[in-house]
């Protein structure tokens, strides 16, 4: 009977024991997120005034943008992707959109992450355009003599067609939290179907604000700039205006300088994007590059523009931009 006493007290013990054991083992880790390779990013939005690079695309008017980009991801650090965007712009040969198709890949090193693709930039609708009239319909210096050629007054030409591409590559890298600083590489033989080449390199930075800076509100807030440079070959004889002018061979652009300073704030989906652009692009050269249409004046004379002809579409801009952005894997499940 003792010994049936001791083995009963024993087994309790050891019983307690292993119960003591498992209440103080760790509860079995959750099974991983399967791994969703495929994934879709798209958005859209309203902006005062089109800027690319410092340069208006929309005579300083309001411009709206959508886009649409598939996504694979290789793995959780690779990323191949295509895309289409398009925007509303206001050109002297009168084309009203801008449809840009890319393509790309994506590979991030730990803090740094990485783009390297190719972007075609497409100009639709668009016509011819001179500088002279013959017998009362527009053409004959550049362009047919047409009635579907425009004339403009200014003296400014442009090609029916200024579709390009560039190829580009982009690295990112994250600080901290807050931080994070880039650059930015693109080149293109014929910027805007010029014949002029095209490089354009920047710095970019970027400070987000500690999540609760509005409490729990959701609201998030950053502050982001870009300093880039646009280097520019020389044009095709279309742009020289005729052969004895002045550049029978063509206009040599003048390369120049752009800027650009923000804050934004985030709600969601949304953002609301408060920037200032501007360029150190004179009047008159501004008006050789951009060809506008409503270039006046004869006192902005520079040695790539004789005329004198001066426009405001590459001069200091205020931006206000509010775009939503979404992706499939995130927003809509």
């Amino acid at each position: 009977m003792r010994r049936l006493i001791i083995f009963a007290a024993l087994l309790a013990t050891t019983s307690a024991a292993s119960a003591a054991d498992l209440s103080l083992k760790a509860p079995a880790s959750p099974a991983p997120a399967p791994f969703e390779p495929w994934d879709i990013a798209f958005g859209s939005g309203i902006v005062s005034d089109y800027i690319f690079r410092g340069v208006t695309q929309s005579n300083h008017q309001p411009s709206v943008t959508a886009y649409f980009e598939p996504r694979y991801n290789v793995t959780k650090d690779l990323q191949l992707y295509v895309g289409t965007s398009a925007e509303s712009i206001d050109y002297a040969n009168r084309a009203a959109a801008e449809v840009d198709v890319y393509g790309g890949i994506r590979p991030t090193f730990g803090a740094f992450a990485l783009d390297f693709g190719v972007w075609g930039y497409l100009y639709p609708g668009g016509s011819c355009t001179d500088n002279v009239l013959t017998g009362g319909i527009p053409g004959g210096n550049v362009c047919p003599v047409s009635t579907s050629t425009i004339f403009l007054a200014d003296g400014n030409v442009m090609k029916k067609d200024v579709s390009f591409f560039e190829v580009y590559g982009k690295a990112n890298y994250t600080v901290n939290d807050s931080w994070q600083v880039g650059v930015t590489e693109f080149y293109t033989p014929s910027f805007l179907n010029s014949g002029a080449w095209g490089d354009y390199a920047s710095i970019t930075a970027k400070y987000t604000a500690p999540g609760n800076l509005f409490g729990k509100s959701g609201v998030g807030m950053y502050v982001s700039g870009e300093f880039g440079r646009q280097w520019l070959g020389t044009t095709d004889a279309f742009y020289g205006t005729g052969p004895g002018t002045l550049f029978a061979g063509g206009i040599p652009y003048a390369s120049y300088n752009t800027w650009n300073l923000g804050i934004g704030f985030t709600y969601k989906v949304f953002t609301l994007d408060i920037r200032y652009s501007d360029t150190d692009l004179s009047k008159g050269n501004c008006n050789a590059f951009t060809s506008a249409f409503n270039a006046t004046g004869t006192t902005n004379v520079t040695p790539i523009n004789p005329g004198g002809a001066g426009s405001n579409w590459c001069g200091a801009a205020g931006i206000v931009k509010l775009s939503a952005d979404l992706t499939a894997m995130t927003s809509l499940k």
